[in-house]
Parts: structure tokens; sequence; C-alpha cells
């Protein structure tokens, strides 16, 4: 079964949060096939932030929300 990966991020109205200040301004860095290749463009979106305590990238499994009643390994 192939396993979607969202990696998104924004600006944060918390750091320690997930509330996105504006959904409009949201980057959408790209959906991907296996969590290794979301972890590394979260890695490298990230890091491209690293100094702006505000901007919060993640990943997001699509795979969970398409399939809930699949296991989660």
């Amino acid at each position: 079964m192939q396993k979607l990966h969202l990696v998104m991020g924004g600006r944060v109205k918390d750091p320690q949060g997930l509330e996105f200040v504006d959904l409009n301004a949201i980057d959408v860095v790209g959906v991907y096939p296996d969590y290794a290749s979301a972890e590394d463009a979260w890695r490298s979106s990230a890091q491209r932030t690293v100094d702006d305590a505000e901007m919060r990238y993640v990943i997001v499994h699509l795979h969970r929300l398409l399939e809930p009643s699949l296991p989660s390994a």
C-alpha cells in the first residue's frame, strides 16, 4: 500500500502549537510516497527557517486520513 505524506508549513500563533496564522499563506512543500522522502523535504524546509521561531513545518500522514481503519505501523 502506498503511504502518502504531505509536507507543509507556515507561520504559527504560538511556537509550541500548530495553529497557523494565515491559511492562505501555507507553504505546501509537496506530497511524498514514503516517510523518508517526506522527512528529507521537511528537514530542508525547516532548516531554511530555523532562525524564525514562528515558522513551523510538519509532516502529515495522508494515508492515515484516507484509510483510518488501517494500522498505524
